[in-house]
């Protein structure tokens, strides 16, 4: 395939290395250098969540029950009403 394409100087100055150095053509250098770049792609970010026990006496992981918890000590904290 024939194509233009402007690099940069930093991608030039590699490119003439490679050519320099290795004896390729434009095309080889170029292509070896975008060949670089595709197999040099990092794993993907695994995200790692640091817990610490803070000493809870209850499974925090289940809000439906810390919820419920909360509530009840509210109504146990909460004055009678009147009737």
């Amino acid at each position: 395939m024939r194509t233009t394409i402007n690099l940069d100087d930093d991608v030039a100055s590699e490119v003439a290395r490679l050519r320099r150095e290795h004896g390729l053509g434009l095309s080889e250098a170029v292509n070896e250098l975008a060949r670089a770049g595709l197999s040099a792609r990092t794993a993907p970010f695994v995200y790692r969540q640091k817990t610490y026990d803070m000493g809870a006496r209850v499974d925090l992981t289940n809000i439906a029950e810390v919820l419920e918890l909360l509530d009840e000590a509210d109504r146990s904290e909460s004055p009678r009403r009147a009737r």
